[in-house]
């Protein structure tokens, strides 16, 4: 091997290393903020009664066990797995679509399972057989899915492509919102009330079975991703260049949409709507460890947990005594910290 191959495969290599050790790093404070996240909160839980509670270890108290296990790990676990689910979105998402401002809910997923939730909130509508507790939630996942389902068919269509499927997400918003705001219309002050807190996000309503949709929602998606990474990589150079190496960019932007419309709908029915991450998150994993989706991905993946963690924390904290509504939290946070990003760069685009 010559000098030049040993010095490129060497830099390669260093490269590839502390992309690694980015990725290991965001998953360490992830765990970290997920740990704060279930120490912070009114009731004061010192950090070694907490590791008590969670270790089995020790003798906790009964009341410690019950706010761990019952009130803040589960609100923990789904801020993590909500943040990654919407990261992991907005990742595919800008991609295949060919856009830095792209999201999950440039889709319409956010306002149709808003639509849907509204739906079940105000006028009692949902799926026949189902208990009352799942009917929002369940209401708001087939509303996304329903979006889904007509945005195939643009990407499908002989016009099909990033510029058409973007524009049917806009359309989708409008309409849902119209419709939205037709059935708010006819509301009662106590559902409209609950349909306005419900369009702020929030964690509060966290269960084991919510959690759980997220968490296999996220575990199904994630290995056809990850798997896809070279090709989504191979799109970074363009829909023709891509074409060259052998990617079906048609198909690819087809499943990566059904990939990012699962994981916003599981997020968005169990969490409400919780804008911000989803564009944010993936830009700032972008930066750190640059547009190798083969790290790109799980980075991105740390990111929206991480993100989602703190804001979690920030909002049990920025007003005493109150629950901010998660939604709001992220872009009061997140916002100048991505101003920033934007300004250190220069662009999203670079």
């Amino acid at each position: 091997m010559s000098a030049p191959a040993r010095i490129y495969f060497a830099a390669h290599r260093h490269r590839n290393l502390r992309r690694g050790a980015l990725v290991l790093g965001l998953g360490v404070l992830a765990l970290c903020g997920v740990l704060a996240d279930i120490v912070v909160g009114p009731s004061g839980l010192p950090l070694a009664e907490v590791l008590r509670v969670l270790s089995g270890t020790g003798e906790p108290s009964r009341g410690a066990e019950v706010i761990v296990w019952s009130v803040r790990l589960p609100v923990a676990v789904l801020a993590l797995l909500v943040g990654a689910a919407l990261s992991l979105a907005g990742t595919e998402m800008q991609t295949v679509l060919e856009n830095p401002l792209a999201e999950p809910f440039t889709l319409g997923v956010s306002s149709a399972a808003a639509l849907g939730a509204g739906i079940a909130i105000i006028l009692g509508w949902s799926l026949p057989g189902l208990p009352a507790a799942w009917a929002v939630t369940a209401n708001a996942f087939v509303f996304a899915l329903l979006s889904l389902a007509i945005l195939q068919g643009a990407a499908g269509s002989r016009a099909g492509g990033p510029t058409v499927v973007i524009l049917f997400g806009i359309a989708l918003n409008f309409t849902a919102g119209s419709l939205l705001a037709l059935v708010q219309f006819v509301a009662s002050a106590d559902a409209l009330q609950q349909l306005v807190f419900w369009t702020m996000g929030s964690l509060s309503g966290a269960r084991w079975p919510g959690i759980l949709l997220v968490a296999l929602t996220l575990a199904l998606v994630l290995p056809f991703s990850v798997r896809a990474s070279w090709k989504l990589t191979a799109l970074r150079f363009g829909a023709e260049q891509a074409q060259g190496f052998g990617v079906d960019v048609a198909r690819l932007r087809k499943w990566a949409l059904i990939r990012v419309s699962l994981l916003a709908a599981a997020a968005v029915s169990i969490a409400g709507v919780i804008g911000f991450v989803g564009l944010a998150a993936p830009h700032i994993a972008r930066f750190a460890v640059g547009e190798d989706h083969r790290f790109l991905l799980p980075a991105s993946v740390l990111t929206g947990a991480v993100m989602m963690s703190f804001a979690s924390i920030a909002s049990k904290m920025l007003v005493p005594g109150i629950l901010l509504p998660i939604g709001i939290v992220t872009s009061l946070v997140g916002l100048p910290v991505f101003f920033l990003l934007i300004l250190r760069r220069g662009s999203l685009g670079q």
